[in-house]
């Protein structure tokens, strides 16, 4: 015997007849395909709601969509255009005409060290992924956090001057300074003061070329990726940032590496309009809306320094 159970969104009216501009779900916990691996995902989903006199969205129809591809797909710009257009199609006797979703993710890269060979570990890189349906068209915006650090040009300045006012005062009356003898001096002394450098984080949001192009090719990328995640662009942009920076973080590393790491440090001071800029740049040309939001965690204050350019930020 098969009950007949109520269903008031369809069967009632709203007390209030208004058109909605998106109505649906946040936070559903996903493992999806990416790049022949299961990632965990939390996903935002919503369709629009056009029509006043309707009571409700079908939520359990959008949660089935969602769980099919999950189950059976690699998450791609094709599957994404599927997925929505599925979305406003189980929509249809609620005049659905738009949806979208916001993938959350993080996507792990092998990073090789600087200098050893064979030594290598992984990173988390967060991702969000903001993929729309609407007018038959999809649109894709992309946002990475990467993550480097910061020596700050003063610092460095005022710690050189230190070095150098202690090595003038030690070698006032020396007329003929022989090699050996600087070379122990700065051995004993060359860190008298030293610069400050923090963990930095830069927020990277472009969007996402369709048919090929510059977000899906054309950037060097250290080490092999997945083809969907070629296909997304992830690792080719997350190279070019990197690449412009010089001093991303680390993940394994020995003696060897850390005095490369250090080295990159010397040759790539910036403040956060220095690292913005430099990110703008890179991408200029090749990535469209481009938005930078740079955050240096300062280790000399309590707070922290920004600085921001380019494009509409979209809503986490």
């Amino acid at each position: 015997m098969t009950l007949s159970l109520p269903d008031v969104a369809t069967t009632d009216s709203p007390a209030v007849a208004l058109p909605l501009d998106w109505v649906g779900m946040d936070g559903i916990d996903l493992p999806i395909k990416l790049g022949g691996l299961r990632v965990p995902v939390s996903v935002d989903v919503a369709v629009d709601l056009p029509r006043a006199a309707v009571k409700g969205i079908h939520m359990s129809r959008l949660h089935r969509l969602l769980n099919e591809v999950a189950e059976h797909r690699e998450l791609t710009p094709g599957i994404l255009s599927m997925l929505l257009q599925e979305m406003v199609d189980s929509h249809a006797d609620c005049g659905t005409t738009a949806a979208r979703t916001v993938w959350r993710f993080k996507l792990l890269r092998a990073r090789p060290a600087l200098v050893t060979p064979g030594l290598s570990g992984w990173q988390a890189y967060p991702v969000t992924l903001h993929a729309q349906w609407r007018d038959g068209s999809l649109s894709l915006r992309l946002m990475v956090d990467v993550t480097y650090s910061s020596t700050c040009p003063c610092s460095a300045a005022l710690s050189r001057q230190v070095l150098k006012d202690a090595f003038l005062r030690d070698f006032t009356d020396v007329e003929n300074v022989a090699p050996q003898a600087v070379a122990a001096w700065l051995e004993t002394n060359g860190s008298l003061a030293t610069p400050h450098s923090q963990r930095s984080v830069a927020q990277v949001s472009v969007d996402v070329a369709l048919a090929g192009g510059p977000s899906q090719a054309g950037c060097d990328t250290d080490v092999g990726e997945p083809e969907s995640v070629d296909t997304l662009g992830i690792g080719a942009l997350i190279a070019r940032i990197e690449k412009s920076l010089g001093t991303a973080v680390q993940t394994a590393v020995k003696r060897a590496d850390e005095q490369a790491f250090a080295q990159r440090n010397g040759q790539n001071l910036m403040y956060v309009e220095d690292a913005t800029r430099r990110i703008l740049a890179s991408l200029a040309g090749d990535y469209r809306n481009v938005h930078v939001a740079v955050r240096h965690l300062e280790s000399l204050h309590p707070h922290d320094a920004v600085a921001s350019a380019g494009a509409a930020h979209p809503a986490r």
